[in-house]
């Protein structure tokens, strides 16, 4: 199984899993153009994609999803909420509505969803499973729960955002309702509690770890670093996502 990102940030969002003969990507928050290019990069097209699986309908995840599946024919799973969100019909569109707590098969790969605290309608992240590993997407959380930690706590490969440092986001530029909003328990996920969670999880299988959605506004790699680095048995195995880069394909052996 390997793994990889289109960019990763608040201007847009897409992430890569392959297994076998699969290959989907979560979320699209580019136009097609842009997500071609960026496909292109990692040796992929338009036509390589068996599905896009959409984690909640915020533009930056969601942007480009229905153009791309339009124009190339492809699959996408959302949940219902976040289809009525939309004000989409799966009746005009090829949606396949997936149950937020049940998980599904896509080819190759086994998906299961999990549900998060984040304010959309019926948000969730994904856990990829193949024969032998088990990878987990974690963007767009307001806040940890038994059930998240539980879910994530034997991954071989973990994609995790680390969105803001506290004080720059409070010291920053948002609007008090918007700062509120990110740092609430519906927001993101901040640099503490980034580092709480990857104490709580076994990182003995840990093979692949990205720290992704790192805002740019309101944190530095530097403020991300001195808070995870410390609590990682392994950095050797550590990257950071960017918005306009994303990272390059990971392998899990």
């Amino acid at each position: 199984m390997r793994f990889a990102s289109l960019g990763s940030g608040s201007k847009g969002n897409a992430t890569l899993v392959e297994w076998r003969d699969t290959c989907i990507m979560i979320d699209c928050g580019f136009s097609i153009r842009d997500t071609a290019k960026r496909l292109e990069k990692l040796g992929k097209t338009p036509n390589d994609l068996d599905a896009i699986l959409v984690t909640h309908e915020h533009s930056d995840h969601w942007k480009g999803v229905v153009p791309l599946s339009a124009k190339f024919d492809i699959d996408v799973y959302v949940t219902a909420g976040c289809l009525r969100s939309r004000k989409a019909d799966d009746r005009d569109f090829p949606f396949h509505i997936m149950d937020s707590h049940t998980p599904f098969q896509v080819g190759d790969l086994a998906v299961t969803p999990v549900p998060v605290p984040h304010d959309a309608r019926e948000p969730v992240q994904f856990l990829f499973n193949s024969d032998n590993h088990q990878l987990g997407i974690l963007t767009d959380v307001g806040s940890l729960t038994p059930h998240i930690e539980s879910a994530y706590a034997n991954c071989h490969g973990l994609l995790v955002e680390a969105n803001h440092d506290l004080d720059m986001l409070h010291s920053g530029p948002y609007p008090e309702f918007l700062k509120d909003r990110v740092s609430g328990p519906w927001g993101h996920l901040n640099n503490q509690q980034t580092a709480s969670l990857l104490s709580a999880i076994d990182q003995r299988h840990l093979q692949q770890l990205v720290i992704g959605h790192i805002s740019d506004k309101n944190n530095t790699l530097d403020k991300v670093r001195s808070a995870v680095e410390p609590v990682i048995s392994n950095t050797g195995n550590l990257y950071y996502a960017c918005q306009q880069q994303g990272f390059d394909w990971l392998e899990l052996n």
